[in-house]
């Protein structure tokens, strides 16, 4: 008997071999599909409905319950509202060559007018703090805003009852660090980090304490149910770290550490912590499994290091990849069809066995991405399924 997508991706993050290869696409932020590819793929699909945005600084498409069913995906997403009250909160508007907006932190970001493929930022609210009293004074949103809970126990029900799906629960925001990086601006935080570390500590434990209060609440009115919670916070580029690891373990770990504690032993149910985490991030994953993470995703496989055979042999049964499924900054989008069946073939030949395993883009799909590639890499998927 075929097991319900929920119990597929259960078997898989508890690193038993589900009846087939769990898939997901467009139930995360980070696992999704950009506007203009989704637009491409319905075209050469022949399907004539209008796509929407659902995440306006990444360009990030809503993959609609339509298109879910077409590619038989087994997550199913749980997303927040926006908070109706956000005092920084600007909407788009146009300004010379860009379109710009300021999300709720009061965090700028704006796209080119002529071939902007999302937003960028340009704008950070705590650029000239020197002081924690600076940190403290600054008007951060509510995390507890009651319109962010609102619908979030149906959508959960909808998700594992309805649905029969693995059950994914978004953050309100992005991850700890790179959002204090996102609110100074990334050379003050460095500069900060190596002499000033006071600032730095006094802002990620606000950050850390508007996380908590968040998901306090969420695992509250969820109950007792089996969930994937979203986390995120990019360590590396695309051949090291941001920072030694040393520093990393002395400073920010430790608050990963706290909020993913905090977490599991807030949560009824079981809750798997899913770590988003890009670059050549492989010496990091010890610390992040002695933290606590189940799922690392996107294992981005064209960085230093990132090699799947050789990860499946060290940690394979410690943490599931959520991702790693073709190289998507190169096969993908510039290789041909058969190039994209190759690597995605090997991939999963690395990944799946003994589970362990979500079968999805590393990050989103982009905006180049040709739809014949995005057929071939999901076809290649649906021949292991078989």
């Amino acid at each position: 008997m075929e097991s319900s997508s929920y119990q597929r991706v259960i078997d898989a993050l508890e690193h038993r071999e589900p009846d087939h290869i769990p898939f997901d696409l467009g139930a995360s932020a980070v696992t999704g599909i950009n506007i203009r590819a989704l637009r491409n793929l319905k075209k050469y699909l022949g399907i004539d409905s209008e796509s929407t945005i659902q995440d306006e600084i990444t360009q990030l498409a809503d993959f609609d319950p339509f298109m879910a069913g077409i590619f038989k995906t087994d997550v199913g997403k749980v997303s927040p509202q926006p908070p109706a009250i956000a005092p920084l909160r600007k909407l788009p508007w146009w300004e010379g060559q860009y379109s710009r907006l300021i999300d709720e932190f009061g965090i700028g970001w704006q796209m080119p007018m002529e071939g902007g493929l999302y937003y960028d930022q340009y704008l950070h609210p705590l650029s000239n703090a020197e002081t924690i009293k600076d940190i403290e004074n600054f008007p951060w949103p509510d995390p507890l805003a009651p319109e962010r809970f609102e619908g979030i126990l149906d959508q959960v029900n909808q998700v594992i009852d309805v649905e029969q799906k693995g059950c994914f629960v978004e953050r309100m925001s992005s991850g700890m660090w790179e959002h204090a990086m996102w609110m100074t601006g990334y050379e003050k935080f460095f500069m900060d980090m190596l002499g000033n570390e006071k600032m730095i500590e006094a802002l990620m434990e606000k950050i850390l304490e508007l996380k908590m209060k968040y998901w306090g609440r969420v695992l509250e009115i969820i109950g007792n149910r089996t969930v994937i919670i979203s986390c995120a916070d990019d360590l590396g580029t695309q051949d090291s770290l941001l920072i030694s690891l040393d520093l990393y373990k002395m400073m920010i770990w430790p608050f990963h550490c706290r909020l993913f504690r905090f977490i599991k032993e807030s949560a009824k149910g079981k809750a798997y912590i899913f770590f988003h985490n890009d670059g050549a991030i492989m010496e990091t994953i010890p610390l992040l499994i002695e933290a606590g993470v189940d799922i690392l995703n996107p294992f981005q496989v064209n960085c230093r290091g990132m090699d799947t055979a050789n990860f499946k042999k060290d940690f394979g049964r410690q943490i599931t990849i959520w991702g790693g499924s073709c190289d998507s900054q190169y096969v993908l989008p510039k290789g041909t069809a058969r190039e994209v069946r190759e690597e995605t073939r090997r991939r999963i030949e690395d990944l799946a066995p003994g589970g362990g395993f979500i079968f999805a883009p590393i990050h989103v799909i982009q905006g180049d991405v040709p739809p014949e590639n995005i057929m071939a890499w999901w076809e290649t998927l649906n021949e292991y399924r078989k």
